[in-house]
């Protein structure tokens, strides 16, 4: 898919099924040898790691920590793989997993903790987590009181993206309240004569996972984090008042023809448009606003500049007032089938502000890591993207379909967002993703 693999959408817990992990065989091809002990190289240790970056974004993950592992005499062998979660899986229950796996899912990171396959994190990590995160995504790496892992990289949502000649020339703002977008929203429409706003949910097997984004930001920021979170244990169902004003207010945007779905077609277009293809549209002026995470950045073509006085820019999704300052994102945790001497040191340097700063001076990527330093990023969205994560005032919740039984988060969420946008009520959508959630 053309979405860059980092942030690659996963289906893992729709593996799973009510007794636990679905797996069959062990040693499945393509998945990493285990390791952690000694080479037979001269004494130097080898260390794999298990993730989902591949392509160009492996390539630069390996050179982020290729200095240090040289300088520890440490091999560490990474491999990626779109069938992270059903390899992964595999050889851990037939025996062989890799010594570290990078989990895209605080969910999947859980469940294999519950399982017992993860090894406590090391004291260190622990360390540098409590330092360098905040509590909330230290919790994410937590298990039934137990700190397995730490944080690794991660990226904010909510980004609405824009042309700042666009408003300077049709002589608007950026909205500083949910009010003040739909206004915004209005006045584009009228002064242009045209939908305001461009939108893509095609994913592949993952289509409709941009709305789910939408849904999350609205919960968040008119229910509130406490209500969010009653939301992803399903406290709060799918079929309360509260996910219905955040499914209604979205609909005044996406599902009302004179908003969507500029340069694309009508909103059932919204369907077939794959997500990274706003990202030119907006940028040759077809759309004025988009909604979408921070790494769509990496979608505009080449030569387009993204800056506060460029062509393409971002503010954030508001709140209902003015000053709000919650959030949703998401990212990747560490975790370690073993506990070899050289497995623990890659981790506590993954876990470091050094690890973080070489990667994101790499280019394309963002962490939580408040020993970070923004100006280590080339782009300034990602610096500001920094900036919000390690403000302390900002409320940061995990994207909650990834915190979500993967039947529901990666299954009848994502369908029902895409039954949605092809005409479903509202209400039928929302009880047929609340089936989703298995009983008891």
């Amino acid at each position: 898919m053309a979405q860059s693999q980092r942030y690659r959408r996963l289906a893992p817990l729709a593996l799973l099924g009510a007794a636990g992990i679905a797996l069959a065989g062990c040693g499945a091809p393509g998945a990493p040898e285990g390791g952690g002990g000694d080479g037979g190289d001269g004494g130097s240790s080898t260390v794999t790691i298990y993730g989902t970056i591949v392509d160009s974004e492996a390539e630069l993950l390996q050179e982020s920590w290729a200095d240090w592992a040289a300088e520890n005499d440490i091999e560490i062998k990474y491999e990626g793989s779109q069938d992270f979660e059903t390899q992964l899986g595999t050889r851990a229950q037939g025996g062989n997993p890799p010594d570290i796996a990078i989990f895209p899912q605080p969910g999947l990171f859980a469940d294999f903790a519950s399982r017992d396959f993860l090894k406590p994190a090391p004291e260190e990590v622990e360390k540098n987590a409590n330092e360098y995160w905040t509590e909330d995504w230290v919790n994410y790496g937590t298990y039934d009181g137990t700190f397995y892992g730490a944080p690794l990289m991660a990226n904010v949502k909510g980004w609405i993206w824009y042309s700042p000649t666009q408003f300077e020339e049709w002589g608007v703002e950026v909205p500083e309240t949910l009010d003040d977008l739909k206004t915004l929203t209005d006045t584009i429409q009228s002064t242009t004569g045209t939908p305001a706003w461009c939108a893509g949910f095609e994913s592949g097997t993952a289509t409709g996972w941009p709305g789910t984004d939408w849904i999350e930001d609205y919960v968040l920021r008119q229910a509130g984090p406490d209500v969010y979170d009653q939301w992803v244990t399903n406290e709060v169902k799918f079929t309360d008042p509260q996910i219905k004003e955040a499914f209604d207010s979205v609909g005044e945007i996406l599902l009302n023809p004179a908003n969507v779905n500029a340069g694309f077609g009508d909103v059932r277009s919204i369907n077939s448009t794959a997500f990274g293809d706003v990202a030119p549209a907006l940028a040759d002026g077809k759309c004025a606003l988009t909604h979408q995470a921070s790494f769509l950045s990496g979608f505009f073509p080449e030569g387009t500049t993204i800056a506060e006085d460029g062509d393409v820019w971002a503010f954030m999704l508001p709140g209902e007032s003015a000053g709000d300052s919650a959030v949703t994102g998401a990212g990747e945790i560490v975790g370690a089938f073993s506990d070899s001497e050289a497995t623990q040191k890659v981790l506590a340097y993954l876990s470091s502000p050094e690890w973080a700063n070489s990667r994101v001076s790499l280019g394309g990527v963002t962490s939580a890591n408040n020993g970070l330093d923004p100006a280590n990023a080339q782009d300034p969205i990602l610096q500001e993207t920094i900036k919000i994560l390690q403000d302390p005032d900002t409320t940061f919740r995990f994207d909650a379909s990834d915190l979500m039984p993967g039947a529901v988060g990666a299954g009848t969420f994502w369908k029902g967002m895409v039954a949605w946008v092809n005409g479903d009520a509202t209400d039928k959508v929302l009880e047929q993703i609340e089936s989703g959630w298995p009983a008891g």
